[in-house]
């Protein structure tokens, strides 16, 4: 695993969990860390981690609207 140490002023209130939040939420919605990847990055269980995910303007649901689409599609082709 990386280690990275970032210098933040004093003045900002930011503390290291918050970081390790922005951070990990951040490269979740990039599709840099799967959902499990990133709960543990933080410490957090899956379930914690989805629910915080919200607060930080990411959304669960993190996979392109092609992969949508063609999800779609081939329910429609099972009668689903």
């Amino acid at each position: 695993m990386k280690t990275i140490t970032i210098n933040i002023p004093d003045t900002v209130d930011f503390d290291d969990k918050e970081a390790l939040m922005a951070i990990a939420s951040r490269l979740y919605e990039k599709g840099k860390l799967s959902l499990g990847q990133a709960a543990e990055l933080v410490g957090l269980s899956k379930r914690a981690f989805i629910e915080i995910l919200g607060t930080y303007g990411v959304s669960v649901f993190n996979y392109p609207s092609s992969d949508l689409d063609r999800d779609v599609e081939n329910a429609k082709s099972h009668n689903l």
